[in-house]
């Protein structure tokens, strides 16, 4: 695979043999290469993560085995693989591969890239491009890229931490595949860790005493980006305590390293439940202060946000319901916020809306009418709808009586009819019964006015 690159074969060289350094004392060298890009893939199987791209049979797995790479975006948060992804095209594709950052690069670099890539197109060599940071070139320079993708002389890669819908011209982006990459989860940020510790291109020349749950503790702190994660155990390994047999890393040692307190939780385990339980009975006791506190213990020992607002989603119709309305919009509001803005400064969306839970007037009516109609559903014979109330789009079904009686409430002037809409066998049956809190004290007056109106 031929190298095109803008600066001379010596400093290409030393790229290479740079790669091959640890830390001081392994192998003699007294270069420091950093942990993340030591330990950088050079396969796809190595690659943590993205298993929805890179899984076996996904479309970009196959692309980078069949060498049939089209242009491309990389879009995804910091640290989630998409430089590495870029990295093993480079080691795998038969063409002409050139790195390129968006940072450091303008026009004029462009322009030089762009003559070499049309002068190996004419020696029938293609090239691929990546272009790190893509969103931070202006319109004019990725214009320029613009005829070399739609003469083929280029195959362009970018990588973007920015909406490429805003942020790539339309034109450049109708000719691209947009590939999207997830943060890592903290278990796949595990797994990359423990390799970093055993593997010779990591910390393997090394005996290194780390719990579990300190990996674990860092692999949450570095909220999906692995790159994150290895920079921190690297520190946390360098300021580990020394013995003639092995390097030492303890507690209080993650917690200078990520700068904050290691709430030291198992996400998948008991702690994490029992916390969780401790948040969502502290609302529903209407105990605005426990809320908050167990709200920050989750937080701050790295759970991820989303997970606690679509529990407070939940809660808004288990325990709030319709003796406050707003509880609902107010909880998916807060979800939506978590989504868009991210640690930390979603943690002050999800205290209002712990808080205004917590607050609110508490009813479980409409969990127990969908529970209790539930068990009627599953355990009671499966009666067809009654035909009154069935719809008959058909000539054939208004003959066979369907939709025959029904009554349109919307013709009577209380805007209800004495029809009956559910099942024989459940003629009578009362699902929904509000207790008379909040607004469920509305509900429930105008419930008994419905009854009243029915019976008579």
């Amino acid at each position: 695979m031929e190298q095109l690159s803008l600066f001379d074969a010596d400093h290409n060289n030393h790229q290479k043999n740079q790669s091959k350094e640890y830390f001081p004392g392994a192998g003699g060298s007294r270069e420091i290469v950093p942990l993340a890009q030591r330990m950088r893939p050079e396969s796809v199987d190595e690659i943590a993560g993205q298993q929805h791209l890179l899984g076996p049979g996904k479309l970009l797995r196959r692309l980078i085995e069949t060498d049939q790479i089209s242009s491309m975006i990389f879009w995804g948060p910091p640290g989630v693989g998409k430089t590495t992804i870029a990295s093993v095209i480079a080691e795998t594709t038969h063409s002409n591969f050139v790195n390129f950052s968006a940072v450091t690069s303008g026009i004029k670099e462009i322009k030089e890239v762009m003559a070499e890539a049309e002068a190996s197109r004419r020696r029938g060599v293609r090239t691929v491009l990546f272009v790190d940071e893509i969103h931070r070139f202006n319109k004019a320079q990725q214009d320029a890229f613009l005829p070399y993708v739609e003469r083929g002389s280029i195959t362009l890669i970018g990588a973007t931490t920015e909406n490429p819908s805003f942020e790539i011209n339309a034109a450049l982006l109708s000719r691209c595949k947009v590939f999207v990459l997830k943060a890592l989860t903290a278990d796949e940020i595990m797994k990359l860790l423990k390799r970093a510790l055993t593997s010779p291109k990591g910390l393997g020349h090394l005996v290194i005493d780390i719990d579990d749950e300190l990996l674990y503790a860092i692999a949450t702190f570095a909220n999906g980006d692995a790159r994150t994660a290895l920079g921190t155990l690297e520190m946390a390994v360098m300021n580990g305590e020394m013995t003639l047999e092995k390097t030492i890393v303890t507690k209080e040692i993650v917690e200078q390293v990520t700068s904050r307190k290691s709430l030291l939780y198992d996400k998948g385990g008991e702690e994490h439940y029992n916390i969780i339980s401790a948040l969502h009975k502290s609302m529903r006791n209407s105990d605005p202060d426990a809320a908050v506190y167990w709200l920050a213990r989750m937080l701050e020992a790295g759970e991820e946000p989303l997970y606690v607002a679509r529990r407070v989603i939940r809660f808004a119709s288990e325990d709030v319901g319709l003796a406050d309305p707003q509880a609902l919009p107010l909880a998916v509001a807060a979800y939506q916020a978590c989504h868009y803005i991210g640690m930390p400064e979603c943690t002050v969306n999800l205290t209002q809306a712990v808080i205004y839970m917590a607050m609110a007037p508490k009813s479980n009516a409409c969990e127990v009418a969908y529970m209790e109609a539930a068990k009627d559903a599953q355990e009671s014979m499966a009666e067809p709808v009654p035909l009154h109330i069935r719809n008959a789009p058909t000539k054939l079904m208004e003959d066979l009586d369907y939709g025959k009686g029904y009554e349109y409430a919307h013709n009577y002037e209380e805007k209800m009819t004495k029809m009956k809409c559910l099942p024989e066998s459940l003629d009578g049956k009362e699902y929904y019964r509000p207790y008379g809190l909040g607004r469920e004290k509305e509900f429930r007056t105008r419930l008994e006015e419905i009854k009243e109106f029915k019976k008579a």
